[in-house]
Formats: C-alpha cells, structure tokens, sequence
C-alpha cells in the first residue's frame, strides 16, 4: 500500500456492487472459483429491478430449447441480433453473449437452486427478421418457495403490483398471458390462483404478500439462496461513493454504510451492477431526449448512475447514453413507480392518439418501439408526448388495463378512491376529447378509419396483429384478427402514457469479459461492469423478452470467470490478513 492510499476497513477479492440478477451470478460464480466475494445493496431491499421485473431471460442455444420442440443455432441468433441492432455493436459482445449464454445458464441450472424453463409459443420480439424464432429462446424462471428465504423473505424487493392479480396474487408468465387475454381456461386458472394463495392460511394471518414466488422475485429468491448456502455475504443500505484507483488499477471502493464511510479493499476487482439511471433527473436531462422524467420510469427510486458516475470519475468512457429500456407508463396515485403497459396495448378495441387525435404506432409493437415512436412523432400541434391510450366499454367490460381491473371483476362503480384520477370516461368521443385536451374531429376520423380495419381485422396504417410477436397477447375469441375490435360502445374511456422504461440502457462501455473501457479502448484494470450499468450489447432495440436480464447474468458470470482468470497479476501484496467472513457490519 502506497502512503497515499486510505486505511482500508475491510478487504475481499471481489467486490460485487448491486443485488440484481446479475450481480448476485457474478458473486456466485466468483465464489465458486474461490474468491472471497462481498456484496453490497444501496436500498434496504435486495433485488434491484430484476426482483420486480418478469425475470425472463432470453437465451438463443439454451440447453432447455430441444426439450420443448424447437432448434437453434448460433449462426441464426448472431444473424437475427446484427439485424435488429443494425450493425451499430461490432466489438465482439454479440458473439461473446451466444457462446457463453447457454453455458452460464446451464452452469446455475446445476450449482444452484436457480431453474428455468424455455418457452415454446413467446415468440422473439421481431420473429419475421432473419434468424428470428417462434419460441424458445425467452426463459422463464420456476416459481420458488418464499419459506426457503426465511428472515430474508422480509428483504426481498415487492413485485410489481402490475405483475399481481387482484393486487396481491402472484403468476407465471404462462399464468398472465391465459389470464389477460382471456385464453381457453381462463375462468378455472383464476379460481386455481386464488385457491394457491388463500389456502396459504397459516401466512395469510401475517401477512398479504404471496409466498409462491413467480417472475422476477422467483429469479432473486433462488440466488439470494444460492448465494446463503455458500455464506457469501451481502449487506443493504450500503451506498458506493467512489472507486479508489492506484497506479491506474481499480484496487478498491468508498462506500457509505448506514451513514459511515466505509473504504473496502479489492485484491482482484470491483463488479459494478448497481443498475442505470433513470431515476436520476440531471442525467436524464443531459443524455435523453425530452421531455423526460425521472418519474416516468417503472423502476425503484434507487437508480440513480451512482456506478456509471463512479466509473465516469476514473475516465471511463460510456455508450447509448440518449436510450432506454423503453415502456410506455401510466401514473398510480400513490404508488412509488409507474406502472408499465406490456400487454394491453395487444388487445382489441384500444387505439393510442396523440393530441390531434391521431394513431401514431402499432399498439401492440414491442414496448420499446412505442416509446421510439412517441419520440420521433412528437411535434407542436401534435403532441405524442404524452399520449393516450382510447377504449370503450366493451374492452372495459373484459380487459385489464394498468391498474384497472377488468369491468367485470371490478366496475367503476367499486373502484378505488386512488383510481378516480387515473382514468377519463366519457359518454361519447367528443366529451372524451374535451376532458383530455385533444382534437375531437382528429379523434373522430381515427376512429371511423380504424374501426372500417378493424372490422375487416386489418390495419392497413400501422399492421396491428401482422406479427406473430403482436398476436401473443392478443385475445384468441376475437377473429379474423386478436388484436383488432372496433370502439363502439359508451361509455369511453382514456388512459394518459407517458414515455417511460423499466431502466436505462446506455452506460459504462465494456469488452467481451465485461471490463470497463476508457476513451482509448483500453480496460481500466480491477474494474467491470454489467446490467444497465454497462452499455448494452444489444444496442437500441430489444431482440427478445429477457434481453435485459439475460446479458446482465451472462456478462456477470463471464466478469467472474475473467477476474479469476486474471489471477494477482499487477495486484499490490496486501497488508491486511483476508477475512473469511467479509464484511463485519
């Protein structure tokens, strides 16, 4: 240790910042390779957005693929990634993340208590592109036993209450979409839910939160105790405030841990997957386009850049700084994040207008072309920032719609106080549009236009119901086309959509092992990112439902496996005696 550096509190090989999905792989990995492994949450609840997300990830060449009928390559999905990202990442990540997906996967699948299955008839977001596929490559994780977690079932993150039925009753995602889209069985699926959740009798005198994990608290809870099992580690409520640096290598980090500074040193290296920005207004305001809020976003208040900043301080370079994860939200009065529109938008019977009154997109596109599409069409006179989605009483009556309960489980007359103001009704379209402040003549023609398609179940303008990916979630009872019902009925109804996300893509810019990169293109020695932390190797677009998650996790594992790899080479000796049991907080 030089006589500049701090007095160190604390040492480890591997520092993971963050508690997602794709933190809690890197720690694992790392300490299946015998590092000592430390891992430190922000929050006073582990799981980041990955706990309150889908926890699907989207693997091409998954190990779960044969068994459920389909056939990949990794010719097809290098092919079908390059086509949707256009070209624009060409550093090697792409074929990195093919290579070493299905092994990281398989690897947990049988180290761990994590378990996914493939799914057959979730289509990738952009099936008719080369090297697309029907199915296959999203996985979704195996719901898990809350009882497993004991004391740190109180720890982990809350769903999404959009994720939840009735506001309380945990899914799968095979369970939502035969639930939301009224799919055969769907009356017997409902009561077998609430049936799982009440004969929990025992827990239901404590508590309202379901113990049958899906999704992504499913995804976090197997990790949390993949990584008990082995005694790695993690404290909340500790903050990283700086990186320290010597001689050009990463060899340590400041945190702040219940109010106190905290200097922890790193033999090997410091894994950065605390998450993006998007909660943090003064970078939204200097990197995305606008307007943009911090408060549109779907994700927990933590998220705000403290690791890109960290990372940025020592001269790291970033990438897609101005992109998202973008989604459409709706606000909840109340609730701490908004509330993301992934399914509804498919459905029939809804248009999405502009302040003219105008469609301006495929409803159901894949969530991140609608926020694109807001964007590049929100002009004076024709604001679609925000928008509007418009329905009438029929898809009232047999649809849910953010945090509206379908008409028939919940009318209006029974709703909520909170939920007064999250809706418009009115008895005709020209009440409505005056309600909402947008052209009722434009309102008019769109809808005389669109009901003409959709009475002939094709829309001519914007293709609704064309993709295989649209009609996922389209209602299967409504023919010739899922996705398409004209709006008719009265009363109608409007939602108001902002130009959300569920995180932020753009970030610290990394190599194929996960390093963080300077402006010259070379490592910053001891230091690696992943997550919406790092920028992502999937470029502006969104391949597949768990492109998020999926890179994180990979990218992690690969960061473990380089840092061991690596080995002590240009690491200082270290003065102070390794603590076996990490942290003493």
């Amino acid at each position: 240790m030089s006589a500049n550096s701090p007095k160190w509190d604390q040492s480890c090989d591997v520092l993971v910042v963050g508690s997602g999905a794709g933190a809690m792989t890197a720690a694992l990995r790392a300490h299946d390779l015998g590092l000592q492994t430390l891992v430190v949450e922000k929050s006073d609840r582990f799981g980041g957005t990955s706990a309150i997300s889908g926890g699907g990830i989207w693997v091409p060449c998954n190990h779960r693929i044969a068994a459920v009928g389909g056939q990949d390559s990794a010719e097809e999905a290098i092919r079908y990634i390059r086509a949707v990202t256009h070209g624009e990442i060409d550093d090697g990540r792409i074929e990195a993340y093919v290579e070493h997906g299905h092994r990281a996967i398989e690897y947990l699948e049988q180290h761990s208590r994590v378990r996914f299955e493939a799914q057959e008839a979730y289509s990738d977001y952009y099936p008719e592109v080369d090297g697309g596929k029907p199915g296959y490559r999203s996985m979704d994780p195996l719901p898990f036993d809350a009882r497993e977690l004991g004391e740190d079932f109180q720890r982990l993150r809350e769903p999404s209450p959009a994720t939840l039925m009735m506001g309380r009753m945990t899914m799968t995602m095979k369970e939502a979409r035969v639930l939301l889209c009224r799919g055969p069985g769907w009356v017997g699926l409902t009561l077998k839910v609430i049936w799982r959740y009440w004969r929990d009798l025992g827990w239901r005198l404590h508590s309202r939160r379901d113990r049958f994990l899906t999704l992504g608290n499913a995804l976090i809870a197997a990790l949390r105790c993949s990584l008990t099992d082995r005694q790695v580690p993690l404290t909340l409520n500790c903050r990283l405030e700086r990186l320290i640096e010597e001689n050009g290598r990463v060899v340590g980090a400041e945190l702040v841990h219940d109010g106190c500074i905290l200097r922890v040193q790193t033999r090997r290296g410091v894994v950065l997957g605390a998450g993006g920005f998007e909660r943090n207004q003064v970078m939204r305001a200097q990197y995305h386009p606008q307007p943009s809020r911090s408060d549109w976003s779907a994700t927990p208040p933590y998220n705000t850049g403290d690791a890109i900043r960290a990372g940025q301080a020592l001269g790291a370079t970033t990438a897609l700084m101005d992109h998202s994860w973008w989604a459409p939200t709706t606000h909840v009065e109340g609730e701490e994040k908004q509330r993301p529109l992934f399914v509804e938008r498919a459905l029939p019977g809804c248009i999405m207008v502009n302040s003219a009154g105008q469609r301006f997109v495929n409803e159901a596109a894949p969530y991140t072309d609608i926020v694109y599409a807001m964007y590049e069409n929100n002009r004076e006179g024709a604001t679609s920032v925000p928008c509007w989605l418009i329905f009438d009483a029929d898809f009232r009556r047999k649809y849910p719609c953010g945090a509206l309960l379908p008409g028939y489980a919940m009318p209006d007359s029974r709703l909520p106080k909170h939920l007064h103001s999250y809706f418009h009704k009115a008895d005709s379209l020209g009440e409505l549009a005056s309600k909402i402040g947008i052209d009722a003549s434009g309102l008019l023609r769109t809808l005389d236009r669109f009901n003409s398609m959709a009475e002939a179940g094709k829309d001519q303008d914007f293709k609704k119901g064309d993709s295989l990916f649209d009609r996922y979630y389209g209602d299967p009872t409504v023919q010739p086309n899922p996705c398409l019902a004209p709006l008719v009925k009265a009363p109608f109804y409007a939602v108001k959509i902002d130009a959300g996300d569920i995180g932020t893509k753009g970030g610290l810019l990394t190599d194929v092992h996960a390093r963080v990169l300077r402006d010259d293109n070379t490592p910053i020695a001891g230091l690696y990112a992943i997550g919406n932390t790092a920028a992502s190797m999937m470029g502006r677009t969104y391949p597949g439902a768990g492109s998020t998650i999926g890179p994180a996790m990979v990218f992690g594992f690969r960061a473990a496996e380089h840092i061991h790899a690596a080995g002590t080479e240009g690491v200082g000796v270290n003065s102070i005696a390794k603590q076996a049991n990490g942290l003493s907080l």
